[in-house]
Formats: structure tokens, sequence, C-alpha cells
């Protein structure tokens, strides 16, 4: 299931976040970063999902 939120966070980082997290702070930082560098975002977003446990909102 990783593998498919990494695929998802190189697509549309903000997404892969809110996969992970839901609707949070690191959600919301993932947005800023996107807008300012969409590299970042990625970064941020692969981050997030490798580092975290599943607490998926789904």
């Amino acid at each position: 299931m990783d593998i498919i939120r990494i695929l998802i966070a190189v697509l549309l980082p903000p997404l892969g976040v809110f996969m992970q997290v839901g609707l949070g702070k690191h959600f919301w930082l993932n947005v800023v970063l996107t807008l300012l560098g969409y590299i970042p975002g990625i970064v941020h977003a692969v981050y997030i999902i490798a580092s975290r446990p599943n607490h998926s909102v789904a």
C-alpha cells in the first residue's frame, strides 16, 4: 500500500500526505511546500509516507 501512496505523492504530493495523515499540519505544510516548489513537496510527502505508521483516514 505504501508503494501506491508514494506514486500518488510523486504525482500530487498533498494527496499522498492526506492519505497518510489526514487533514492536519503536515497536509497544510505540504500544500505550502508544493506551491513554493514541486520538488520540496514531493520530498516532504515521501518522507511523511516513509517515516510514519499507517494512520489512514480511509
